[in-house]
């Protein structure tokens, strides 16, 4: 319409200045509603004609589109594992969250049972390793007696072994035997004392320090489990099309709680589809114009 107007003070405008004032025809009179196709025929010809070069002209040199699209990434709100849910920290449907926030937690009974019990068996290797410790000073108290016990047969059976030495027969062959035996015995008390405190330092070297670290890997793998029932932010942004209440059951192969929508989404890039006849004067760098019906009479500049 401003084309249009525009092109009629140049043509149809001049045109009917000079049939007035020119040939004297006047309007009403000559000019009527049924000749002034006739007497403007020029004028309105050459009017039409600019309009549809001046409308081209501008389509041509200020291309414009109604197929634009901001993209930008979205973050689904889905938890690690499935479990029902028994607190939400995001009061509506649309807030915004900081990195690190709590967004929702399910419900961790479960999880925080099995890290209690990684605790307390890390509390019975503990004890056990104490008891160890312990049974490693009854060990050296039973290889002092075994040892004590063997060096008194040992000095009773030399005792006796002399004896018969220089004097045959002053000593029974049965004593000597029963002695004999009695210091195998001995030993082999003295090598039980010994191999047992072996087998207990092994123990505490070596078995009772691998239960333990199995069992705090068991309580990191525990709390890791407990971590995974808190949701949290992973940017600054702005949580939209969050419904969730506490008691619903969310899976993360089935239901998203929501989209998180990080801070500057949407603002670098805006994409948007052209004719052939517009794309052949668009240049890299030019500046580009683009309104949103939200947002009258609001323009944004774009590079």
């Amino acid at each position: 319409m401003l084309e249009l107007l525009l092109c009629s003070l140049l043509t149809i405008f001049p045109d009917y200045l000079y049939r007035r004032y020119g040939q004297g025809k006047r309007l009403g009179h000559e000019i009527t509603f049924y000749s002034v196709w006739f007497e403007l025929r020029w004028g309105i010809t050459a009017c039409l004609m600019l309009t549809v070069a001046l409308i081209t002209v501008i389509f041509y040199f200020h291309p414009s589109t109604t197929t634009a699209t901001l993209f930008y990434r979205t973050v689904p709100i889905i938890p690690e594992t499935m479990g029902r849910v028994s607190e939400v920290h995001v009061g509506s449907v649309s807030a915004p969250v900081k990195k690190g926030d709590v967004i929702f937690k399910l419900d961790s009974a479960k999880r925080e049972a099995a890290l209690e019990t990684a605790r307390r068996k890390i509390a019975e290797v503990d004890a056990a390793l104490l008891a160890a410790q312990a049974d490693i000073l009854k060990a050296d108290g039973q290889i002092r007696e075994a040892k004590g016990a063997y060096q008194q047969a040992s000095d009773e059976l030399d005792t006796k072994r002399e004896l018969q030495k220089r004097n045959p027969g002053i000593v029974p062959q049965r004593d000597i035997e029963k002695l004999e035996v009695l210091l195998t015995g001995r030993q082999g008390a003295l090598d039980s004392a010994t191999a047992s405190k072996q087998s207990t330092m092994s123990r505490v070297s070596a078995l009772l320090p691998a239960e333990r670290a199995s069992a705090e890997a068991a309580m990191a793998e525990a709390q890791v489990d407990l971590d995974r029932t808190y949701v949290r932010a992973g940017v600054d942004g702005r949580v939209e099309q969050f419904a969730l209440r506490v008691g619903d059951i969310v899976n993360p192969m089935i239901r998203s709680a929501g989209i998180l929508i990080p801070d500057g989404a949407g603002r670098q890039t805006l994409s948007a589809g052209f004719g052939q006849i517009e794309a052949q004067v668009m240049k890299v760098g030019m500046v580009a114009e683009a309104s949103c019906i939200s947002k009258p009479w609001t323009i944004f500049r774009w590079w």
